[in-house]
């Protein structure tokens, strides 16, 4: 049995009620590949109003979460708040809040593990800046991302990992089909003698930054590219292409 495609849509900061609603109604109206997995992360405000709008086999994702059940840590979502309203996954370690918020490995492992311990899904997100990629520090970044997360749990059955390169993201640059490839492959890898065979044949690794309907075709063709996390594209209607680019 191959792994199923996963096709993960981060709304990050954006969207009102009307926008999100209307976005969801397109995503839920659409013709959507059935062997494809599809989770959207809409900012917290809207999850309710995401979930319930949404069809029920398409999941939705928080974009954050916090590494305590609960108490004094004022603007954070637990895990079990997600799990109560019907949210059943969650991003970690997206570069937005490594880079700009400042969370470090250790944190996001412990974010990470506190999720999987509560039954969400997490998409684990890792990845290299444009300055350590051109000092071929590429690897070195990633499974030192992934380690810190090895290091806290071994149970990988429901951790996508979400490759994506930093210099990537928002910017429209892509990584090449072979560079984003190479990398995957190398995940793939480090996972088999890291963790388990098993977590390395079952795990999901997808690729983000800069996805597009032009350019995901291509991508998916790859043998350890398992689907995408899809930021701006994921609001509008070639989200849709996007999801079914494996059709």
């Amino acid at each position: 049995m191959g792994r199923q495609f996963f096709v993960g849509g981060n709304f990050k900061m954006n969207g009102t009620i009307k926008s999100i609603t209307d976005i969801v109604k397109n995503i839920s109206e659409a013709d959507l590949d059935p062997n494809t997995e599809v989770v959207i992360a809409p900012p917290s405000l809207y999850l309710l109003v995401t979930r319930e709008h949404l069809r029920k086999e398409i999941e939705v994702a928080a974009q954050n979460v916090f590494d305590k059940p609960n108490g004094a840590f004022t603007g954070e979502i637990s895990a079990e708040q997600l799990t109560d309203s019907g949210i059943g996954w969650t991003l970690t370690g997206h570069s937005e809040r490594r880079v700009i918020l400042g969370e470090q490995d250790d944190f996001i492992a412990n974010k990470t593990k506190t999720a999987l311990e509560s039954g969400l899904g997490v998409i684990l997100c890792v990845g290299e800046t444009l300055e350590q990629r051109e000092s071929n520090k590429t690897l070195e970044v990633v499974t030192t991302q992934l380690k810190a997360v090895a290091d806290l749990t071994k149970d990988w059955s429901k951790v996508v990992v979400a490759y994506e390169p930093v210099w990537a993201i928002g910017t429209g640059k892509v990584a090449t089909t072979e560079q984003a490839q190479e990398v995957h492959a190398s995940v793939r890898k480090w996972l088999a003698a890291n963790i388990s065979q098993e977590a390395s044949e079952k795990t999901r690794i997808i690729y983000g930054g800069s996805v597009s309907e032009k350019n995901c075709r291509e991508l998916a063709k790859q043998s350890d590219i398992d689907g995408f996390l899809v930021g701006g594209a994921s609001l509008k209607p070639a989200f849709v292409d996007i999801i079914n680019a494996r059709a």
